[in-house]
């Protein structure tokens, strides 16, 4: 069953990906790091860049199928992957009983 699931995902994407067309790529990799960029048809550009440390930085877009643009910005490092968009969901503002016990505990060296 997952063989065949497998197969219609890729026969999926491939049907999907014969609409669109590279319009831009560049690529350059040398001992300093990397650096790509490219473009397609249907609106999806990305780029990134690494150094030979380990570290990346870059973004890619998109637009939904609703035509929302969807845009990510990221860095890939020593502290792992940080993207940071706007429609990422994030945590829910602390409650205002825990918000005081914070700084309470943090006035009175950390005991309570």
């Amino acid at each position: 069953m997952l063989k065949y699931f497998l197969l219609l995902a890729v026969i999926s994407c491939s049907a999907v990906a014969e609409d669109a067309e590279t319009l831009k790529y560049n690529s350059d990799v040398n001992e300093h790091g990397f650096q790509y960029d490219f473009e397609t048809s249907n609106h999806i550009h990305a780029q990134a860049s690494g150094d030979d440390h380990g570290a990346v930085k870059g973004d890619f877009e998109w637009h939904s199928p609703e035509g929302e643009h969807i845009h990510i910005n990221y860095v890939a490092d020593d502290n792992g992957y940080q993207p940071q968009s706007d429609i990422l969901p994030t945590p829910p503002p602390i409650p205002e009983a825990i918000a005081k016990a914070i700084q309470y505990i943090q006035a009175h060296g950390g005991h309570a």
